[in-house]
């Protein structure tokens, strides 16, 4: 069962290196340009704030009018306001507005522009003087018109009355000038991450391509196979990514290094294997002489006309019966040795549904305590291959199920296609093959408990003769046992089909 992975969106984990250089480059990237850019904001807040303070400081000392101002009523051009258009200057005595308003700026009857007070309502009144009178400088919202930097004055009239002088300056400006500031300084970031990442990318990009040519080459490697035969490993990592002085030529170099070591183990064990090939090649084609010479002298002494003692009799049929097993023997391992030097097989039209119906009916005539169903289908199922050894194959795995089943298993055989392949199965009802056997079944000289003994006339090679040639047909073999069904199954490329994959 296979462990879900989370998104990659999600998990940095399943990033790729240059992702991960790229993004860890933006939020650095990212951090600084806060940082730098927060820090300008603030001291810009700070002078323009300052320069707020400074007017109102200015302001305060030229309030015109004096302490008292003139009062309501009295001649307009006395009660015109002195300062800067939108600004706001309230004169308080005793608790009551004497002068002042919010200024400004109007035009006379000839068009002059002068400057003129804008009373304000009670609710703007009252925040205002909710104001401390101490000097100190504080933002007040007004309805209408926005926030204002304010400060509040108290002082003592001529009168002996208490008054109270504010001075408020609008804050539109400022604030204006710090969100275009801000919305400068944001998009400004926001286009050099854009460029830098693209930048970084493309630089990251480029350094790793060495690493990748690395990662190319151990890739390839991979997909060889390493486990059979001669093996060229002719892959090599180039020799510019190999400069010891960068880390990735390091690594460079450590791979081919290693493809020479694995290389020459590589050569050394495929000649080991062709040494010992030749040799059984070799020793079963020179012993077949000999056995069949024993064979013959055997035969030959029960047809002596001289009697025999029985005992010596029984000794003569002892020898032949195991001369005979022997050349069995040595008939298998020399196949098998063909077999893994890559003997071509005949390649003829094979109708696997006669060779099925033949190869039963010898099981029949060998195992008649056993029970023998056929599966066939109506047409024929026809595959390329070397009949011969087809028909080793099923009565390999016919005598396998008649030498390790009880008398009276039920066997059945069936053939089917598929249109990519033509499915032989053997199926028996016997006890079963051990769990832990079932990976070994198909190696040589495999044997399980005592039921796979040499005394049940076992070799094992039956089994790894039926793999051999099966594979060198293209197909591909499996077994499937538990208790009470063992499912033997053969898949071959019907004619005129490519060969069988192993995912197949």
């Amino acid at each position: 069962m296979s462990v879900p992975h989370p998104a990659r969106w999600r998990s940095p984990a399943g990033w790729s290196m240059q992702a991960r250089i790229v993004a860890i480059m933006l939020g650095l990237l990212t951090l600084l340009g806060v940082a730098v850019g927060g820090t300008t904001e603030l001291f810009l807040h700070k002078n323009l704030y300052g320069q707020v303070d400074a007017k109102l400081d200015q302001a305060s000392g030229a309030f015109h009018g004096g302490p008292q101002g003139p009062r309501p009523g009295g001649n307009a051009a006395e009660s015109r306001p002195y300062g800067e258009i939108n600004s706001i200057s309230l004169l308080f005595d005793n608790g009551t507005v004497v002068n002042g308003g919010m200024i400004v700026g109007k035009q006379d009857p000839y068009g002059q522009p002068y400057a003129d007070w804008v009373q304000l309502n009670s609710g703007n009144l009252a925040r205002l003087t909710a104001v401390t009178p101490n000097g100190t400088k504080s933002n007040v919202t007004i309805d209408g018109y926005g926030d204002y930097r304010v400060m509040a004055v108290a002082f003592q009239t001529q009168d002996g009355t208490t008054g109270l002088r504010i001075i408020g300056m609008p804050l539109k400006s400022t604030q204006d000038t710090l969100m275009r500031a801000g919305i400068v300084i944001g998009a400004a970031l926001l286009i050099t991450l854009i460029i830098a990442g693209w930048a970084g990318a493309a630089i990251v990009r480029r350094t790793m391509r060495p690493l990748g040519r690395v990662a190319a080459t151990a890739t390839r490697v991979s997909e060889l196979r390493l486990d059979r035969g001669e093996v060229e490993l002719a892959q090599r990592v180039p020799l510019p990514d190999t400069d010891p002085r960068t880390e990735v030529g390091r690594v460079g170099a450590a791979l081919n290094r290693l493809l020479d070591h694995v290389g020459n183990a590589l050569e050394a064990r495929h000649a080991s294997e062709m040494q010992v090939r030749q040799f059984v090649a070799d020793a079963s084609h020179e012993l077949r002489t000999p056995l069949a010479a024993i064979r013959g002298y055997a035969e030959l002494s029960r047809r002596s006309p001289q009697p025999v003692p029985d005992e010596i009799a029984h000794v003569l049929n002892r020898v032949e019966s195991e001369a005979k097993r022997m050349t069995l023997l040595v008939e298998d391992l020399l196949l098998l040795a063909r077999l893994d030097a890559g003997r071509p097989l005949a390649h003829d039209p094979v109708d696997l549904t006669m060779l099925v119906v033949d190869a039963v009916s010898d099981a029949h005539a060998a195992g008649p305590r056993h029970q023998w169903h056929l599966d066939v289908p109506d047409e024929p199922v026809t595959v390329d291959g070397d009949g011969a050894r087809l028909h080793q194959v099923l009565a390999n795995l016919l005598a396998n199920a008649r030498t390790h089943t009880p008398d009276g298993t039920s066997v059945t055989v069936s053939v089917s296609a598929t249109p990519e392949a033509a499915v032989l199965r053997v199926t028996d009802e016997g006890p079963g093959i051990p769990a832990e056997l079932q990976p070994h079944i198909f190696e040589r000289f495999a044997r399980g408990d005592s039921s796979r003994s040499r005394a049940a006339g076992s070799t094992g090679l039956g089994l790894s003769i039926v793999s051999a040639v099966v594979v060198a047909h293209g197909g591909g073999v499996s077994v499937e046992s538990v208790p009470g069904r063992t499912v033997f199954t053969v898949l071959l490329p019907l004619a005129a089909t490519p060969a069988i994959t192993p995912a197949a």
